[in-house]
């Protein structure tokens, strides 16, 4: 089924749940994409899981606003990126998914050598190349994140020896009552791949703040970067990216190698040969395969070490 009215579902359509569907008075106003029993597999990277009960694209962020603003407020949301993160379990999610597509996809340069203001759905190397062009050195990190502005803002994503908190000034987020706030950087409370942003905010736009530099020397730095990532992780696989956090004094990678878990495998979900913190879809896996393999690593781990991983990726949704 496509994406339709407010008034066609009203009038016709049926919930896969029993949450309440999304009408609400000013809905039906909407500029955006809504879609009923949207898959989400497709729109992962492990390429597994089941259905949204809702998915939404806002037009703009007045858009995403009046959609909140006028939603049930019993209902369920949840922002969505690359979606390189996260495993969808194979009951799908129940509630809204909000999708923020290209209009949420822009990078500018404000002009002043050092800062820029991008959409919270764009992605790293967007992001990374802008800065490059616009000759600010200091975000060329971003290029290796696997996801977009909103995903890594909330997550205090980084890499390479730099996090999302050592660039970004403030942030703007549509509270998941529809008001819109800025945020400066240091109201998110961040720590290792966390922030104290309230649950059901969606960052829609965000401004980072390098130095200047010579966009040569940028380029070189990202080239770097990018064959670092290349020769280290699973780039060409369905994967979800790096799947535990670093213990305080460990890698979590190391941890898993001397756990025996190398290579492990249940169905057709594996622990990467070639990078142990990265879980790979091999053809079929379901979700329930990748998320119980990940727990056997924890529990691998645990028995070897003494010490229990924690995700970093995001698991959501509801087993099948």
């Amino acid at each position: 089924m496509g994406a339709v009215s407010l008034t066609e579902i009203g009038a016709h359509g049926e919930s896969p749940h029993p949450n309440p569907s999304p009408e609400g008075e000013g809905l039906e106003k909407m500029r955006g994409r809504l879609t009923p029993n949207a898959p989400l597999a497709p729109l992962v990277w492990f390429k597994s899981g089941g259905t949204a009960q809702w998915l939404f694209e806002p037009a703009d962020i007045q858009d995403l606003s009046d959609f909140l603003a006028n939603l049930d407020p019993e209902m369920p949301v949840m922002a969505l990126g690359l979606g390189s993160n996260m495993i969808v379990r194979d009951g799908g999610y129940r509630g809204v998914v909000v999708r923020l597509g290209k209009p949420f996809s822009v990078a500018t340069a404000w002009g002043d050598g050092k800062t820029m203001s991008c959409g919270g759905g764009t992605s790293g190397i967007l992001v990374s190349s802008t800065a490059r062009d616009a000759g600010i050195a200091g975000l060329e990190f971003l290029r290796s994140i696997p996801g977009t502005v909103g995903g890594f803002v909330r997550m205090n994503g980084g890499a390479y020896g730099r996090e999302t908190r050592d660039v970004l000034m403030a942030c703007v987020v549509v509270l998941r009552d529809g008001s819109v706030e800025t945020m400066p950087a240091e109201a998110l409370g961040y720590s290792y791949r966390h922030s104290t942003l309230p649950e059901g905010a969606i960052v829609v736009e965000a401004t980072f703040q390098g130095t200047p530099g010579d966009p040569a020397a940028i380029q070189a730095e990202m080239d770097r970067i990018a064959a670092a990532r290349e020769e280290s992780q699973p780039l060409r696989s369905k994967t979800g990216g790096s799947t535990f956090k670093n213990p305080d004094g460990h890698k979590a990678w190391a941890l898993i190698d001397a756990a025996g878990c190398r290579g492990l495998r249940i169905g057709d979900a594996q622990v990467s040969e070639k990078h142990c913190n990265f879980l790979l879809n091999l053809g079929s896996a379901t979700s329930a395969d990748i998320e119980a393999l990940g727990e056997e690593v924890r529990q691998r781990v645990k028995a070897h070490s003494g010490l229990m991983l924690e995700w970093e990726i995001q698991r959501v949704g509801e087993v099948a």
